[in-house]
This record gives structure tokens, sequence and C-alpha cells, in this order.
């Protein structure tokens, strides 16, 4: 166990530095932490909340123990199906010249984790190591600690009402375990070439669904611009920019 804040860059490469120091190999590397909707706010290096703490921190902390990755090994990114709210925004991470929209801000947020896995993939793929991203599922968690209670359950409410239209069935929770499933069904059971640089959920890899198609909250799918290689080399020289550090 070691403690990391990714909310601080100072902390998320103090434990980098202690990870490569004890040197011990991965073959799998979950970046699973996260915050969702949170007011407005900077993380300890000036970065919007969201973005600074789901993307920049988890950029710098994977890409400093990429050298621990053994070869044939995998990086699986928690995304979300909340990347559809946005793509993102290099002209304005920090939302400095844009209205601040807490659900605007986790879809951007999630996009990057998503396009993060992408370029991870294309720069580590002649080493064996492929990366992917997942959605885990509606999963009770603290992750909606920043939600006023009333305004998730009427959320919630939506989602099982837009289910119940499109698919005949309510929305309902995932089990702790069948929240892992993804994560793990990736990381461990799916064959590399099948998920490398793609999004994945419920235990397969999801299709792209066009932009002009509605998809309810709780359906399958990824919109193309999560996906898109020139985007993802985009966003991953931004980050190198905003973090001041080169990988």
């Amino acid at each position: 166990m070691i403690a990391l804040d990714l909310a601080s860059l100072t902390r998320v490469r103090a434990c980098a530095d202690a990870m490569l120091k004890k040197g011990e190999p991965f073959d799998v590397l979950i970046a699973n932490a996260g915050v969702m909707a949170t007011p407005f706010g900077h993380t300890e290096d000036g970065f919007e909340t969201q973005f600074g703490t789901n993307h920049l921190g988890h950029f710098v902390l994977v890409n400093r123990l990429a050298p621990l990755l053994r070869p044939g090994g995998r990086l699986i990114n928690l995304a979300s199906a909340g990347h559809r709210y946005a793509n993102i925004d290099l002209e304005d991470p920090n939302f400095e010249h844009t209205p601040y929209d807490p659900w605007i801000a986790y879809g951007r947020s999630k996009t990057a984790n998503i396009l993060f896995a992408v370029a991870f993939d294309a720069r580590h793929r002649d080493r064996g190591i492929r990366a992917a991203a997942v959605h885990p599922g509606g999963i009770q968690t603290e992750l909606a600690r920043h939600l006023d209670p009333a305004q998730l359950q009427a959320t919630i409410d939506r989602i099982s009402k837009e289910s119940t239209a499109a698919r005949g069935q309510p929305f309902k929770y995932k089990t702790i375990p069948q929240g892992a499933a993804t994560s793990v069904w990736a990381g461990f059971v799916a064959s590399a070439e099948e998920i490398g640089g793609r999004y994945c959920e419920n235990c397969h890899v999801s299709q792209i669904v066009p932009e002009d198609k509605v998809l309810t909250t709780n359906s399958e799918g990824v919109r193309a611009y999560a996906l898109d290689p020139k985007t993802a080399e985009a966003l991953w020289r931004k980050s190198e920019e905003l973090v001041g550090e080169h990988f």
C-alpha cells in the first residue's frame, strides 16, 4: 500500500518514485480512481478538479510506472458512459472561458480517459503491452458523494424510465463484483488484440455509435470522438504541456 493523491502532481510523482524504487513489475495496471460531478474547483496544481484528477493525475502516474509493466502487460483505464456528455476541449481544459457544468466536466474527463488508453496503446504495443478503457456500469460507490441525494434519486428515476422504454427493464445497480467484471475481463481474460485501443463494457468490446443516434443513459455504445487517434495524440501533447513533463 502506497499513498496516492491524484489531485496533487507532487504526491503523484512521490508515489510513482516509491514504486519505481521498489521495482516490482506489473502484469496489469488498473486506473480505477476518480471523482464525478464535483463543484467547480481546482487541483493543487490549478487544473479543473475533474480533468486534473481523473485524467492528468493518472496521465503522470501511469506514464511514470510504464517501465514496470511487463511485456504482455496491460493498462485498463476506468472510463464511463458519461464520456457521451462531452468531447475534450483542448482550448479551454480548465473552464476559464466556458461556463462550468459539472456533467460536461465529467464527460470531458472520461473522454480523456479513453483517449489516453488509445494513445498509450499505440506507443506500447510494440512491447506487447496493450491498453483499453472500460465502462464498469452503474454501481453504488462513493463516486456520487458530490450529488445531492434527491438529485441522485431523480437521475436514477430518469435512467430507469429511459431503460424501461428502450429495453423493457428498469435500471438496476450492478453489484461490486459485477462492476469489477469488465476490468477483470479486459485485463486478464480477453485477447490483447481484441481489447487494445478499444472501449469495453459488459465484458465485451463496445461498438461505435454515430453521434446522430440518440443513446439512453443505460444503453451501450461509444462515441467515435473518444477513440480518434488524432485527438488522442493532441490530448497527449497538451497533457505533457500542462504537467511539464515529456513521456
